[in-house]
């Protein structure tokens, strides 16, 4: 009996030695996570369109075909090449595909200008949202006590302001001083949207932190003289980067929304006449200068809010994709 028992183990190990054989060596997590994510077609889409967005934000002086600041004496409010005719009696002139504004900018010159403010306004926030989120969350877990209970409570004193009117009243009450003129408004921006926007991401942190710090691995890490701030940074951290990288991609649209609705209040860039400007003009202060000529030339309104309304998909997408594939419940599904 003892040799058939060791018979049937012995012919269970080789049938899963085989097994394993045959799937090839064992994936990590994040090349897992990768594949799944190529193989959602809403993923890789949005992937593309965000990289469109940033090729033409980073060569926008390149690929335009004016000046977005030139103004075309006589060549006002025309509207797109294809249109015969319209509401203005002007045709299209095909110089300018979307048409011109009130002033005979060329529309396309502008809104492709326009990309960079939306962009770097989409990613730069995020990464101090990423930084503050982070550190406080990973502090705040592994800590704990009475540190843990005066960040939490400090996170719920922020989480309560509405992010909307905050912004407003900061941008107002700062838009004349210094702080409020470097990078042409921008960094004010950057600093209002980072300000109550963290406190989401670093409570999810903590939540992360709380589980993976029961651990064997971190226990060892300390019994081998590990430091806190070791076992933080270079034991916890990397095994919580999955919900952090989900939340960055699904807060970049946040980001950009935001800064579209400013720029149409007329609190987003400051404009400028300076043609070697980097930020020119923004999104979000062209769906104003196009809301008070909608019936003159619709483009100047349709064109910018269709660009913000496929970024704002596209990291959507990215974001969703990221989270099937990192999702713990999803793994051996695909």
């Amino acid at each position: 009996m003892a040799d058939q028992m060791s018979s049937n183990d012995s012919m269970r190990a080789e049938a899963v030695a085989a097994t394993l054989e045959a799937r090839g060596p064992s994936r990590s997590l994040w090349v897992d996570g990768w594949y799944r994510l190529i193989k959602n077609k809403g993923a890789v889409v949005g992937m593309v369109v965000i990289v469109l967005f940033f090729l033409v934000a980073i060569f926008a002086k390149q690929i335009v075909p004016h000046s977005p600041i030139q103004m075309h004496s006589g060549d006002d409010y025309l509207p797109p090449a294809w249109v015969a005719n319209s509401s203005t009696n002007k045709a299209g002139n095909p110089d300018y595909l979307f048409g011109t504004d009130t002033l005979g900018r060329d529309v396309l010159s502008r809104v492709i200008y326009g990309a960079r403010v939306s962009m770097v306004v989409g990613i730069v926030p995020t990464i101090i949202i990423l930084i503050l989120g982070t550190t406080v969350g990973l502090i705040s877990g592994f800590i704990g006590g009475k540190l843990d209970n005066l960040l939490m409570r400090l996170t719920d004193v922020i989480y309560a302001f509405p992010d909307l009117l905050f912004f407003i009243v900061v941008l107002i009450a700062l838009r004349d001083s210094w702080i409020g003129g470097l990078f042409s408004g921008l960094f004010l921006l950057f600093v209002a949207l980072a300000m109550v926007n963290w406190v989401g991401l670093a409570r999810v942190v903590r939540g992360q932190v709380l589980s993976v710090k029961q651990n064997e691995f971190v226990e060892a890490a300390r019994c081998i003289g590990a430091t806190n701030s070791r076992i933080m940074f270079k034991h916890i951290l990397p095994n919580v980067l999955g919900p952090i990288i989900i939340l960055a991609a699904l807060t970049v649209p946040g980001m950009i929304i935001t800064e579209a609705i400013l720029g149409y209040l007329g609190l987003g860039l400051r404009p400028t006449t300076d043609p070697n400007a980097f930020f020119i003009t923004s999104w979000g202060g062209l769906l104003l200068e196009g809301q008070s000529a909608i019936n003159a030339q619709p483009f100047m309104l349709l064109v910018p809010a269709l660009c913000v309304a496929l970024v704002v998909l596209a990291f959507t997408f990215l974001g969703d994709g990221l989270r099937d594939a990192f999702d713990p419940r999803m793994r051996g599904t695909s």
